[in-house]
């Protein structure tokens, strides 16, 4: 069963297999809502009567995959294609068999890794369908909820997945909450993948940092310092976000920077009025 509000795919109940669960812990955490109409569920074989995933190619090895029409919070994936393999970084809810033929197609997936809970989805569907293990972070553990084999749990504050590609643990959003750095991005300048742990804003001159977008709780000044040092030592000019539209494509390390500094400014109530 498929939460119809966030994506996550849970078991049947342990009591009655053919129903859901009562509702979604995801959903039911600050950071996420049940939507006004309540909890619903969907499954798979439901969302390949009407939905299909589009394929656009950013640049040469980085293509973002997201479902159409729109589904649970608009996530979107993204295959970043390396010499030493490929990566599907996030994942989204809906796959199916023209999705799997055309990423095998590519050379398949070595590796799929996830930023934070509101991406789990079903990404035990997706780690079967390539044979791919799932790396999450440890710190995020509690949120699984449907745990299988192909889970891989790392600790550390970085993980090298494959040569050149780097996972970095920034927090913020979640305590585990994770990018992805490819250092063959942007022409060979460095590529971030964010999701929302680092949430490309609307105008996408801008980077901003929450605890929960939809519910509009903040991240401290702690926290948002946080995340710029665990990215201080990458460098970068691209940033893709989680949405097919949210991408920074020039200067990105220094977006990351100046947003640092006015998030923390506005918190303090030092920032400089617009226009001054």
């Amino acid at each position: 069963f498929i939460c119809t509000a966030c994506g996550t795919q849970y078991p049947a109940d342990s009591k009655d297999q053919n129903l859901p669960p009562a509702q979604c812990a995801i959903c039911e955490e600050e950071r996420q809502y049940v939507p006004p109409g309540g909890q619903s569920w969907t499954t798979l074989d439901k969302l390949r009567v009407g939905h299909r995933n589009a394929f656009h190619q950013y640049e040469p090895g980085i293509t973002g995959i997201g479902t159409e029409p729109h589904f649970a919070i608009g996530q979107r994936a993204i295959l970043v294609q390396t010499p030493n393999g490929k990566v599907l970084w996030d994942c989204i809810a809906f796959l199916d068999d023209a999705t799997v033929a055309i990423i095998k197609s590519l050379g398949g997936v070595k590796a799929i890794a996830i930023s934070h809970p509101h991406f789990y989805t079903t990404n035990a569907e997706w780690s079967r369908a390539f044979g791919a293990p799932v790396y999450l972070h440890a710190a995020d553990k509690k949120w699984v909820q449907n745990p299988h084999p192909g889970i891989k749990y790392w600790d550390s504050e970085t993980l090298e997945l494959l040569p050149g590609i780097t996972l970095i643990r920034c927090g913020g959003h979640f305590p585990g909450g994770t990018v992805l750095h490819t250092a063959q991005g942007a022409g060979g300048k460095g590529a971030v993948c964010s999701g929302d742990i680092l949430t490309v804003v609307t105008d996408r001159k801008w980077l901003s940092f929450m605890r929960s977008y939809p519910n509009l709780i903040p991240l401290s000044a702690r926290e948002v310092e946080a995340i710029g040092r665990a990215m201080a030592p990458f460098s970068f000019e691209a940033i893709y976000g989680h949405y097919f539209d949210r991408v920074i494509e020039r200067d990105g390390k220094a977006v990351l920077e100046k947003s640092v500094e006015r998030y923390i400014a506005n918190l303090n109530g030092t920032a400089r009025p617009a226009g001054t």
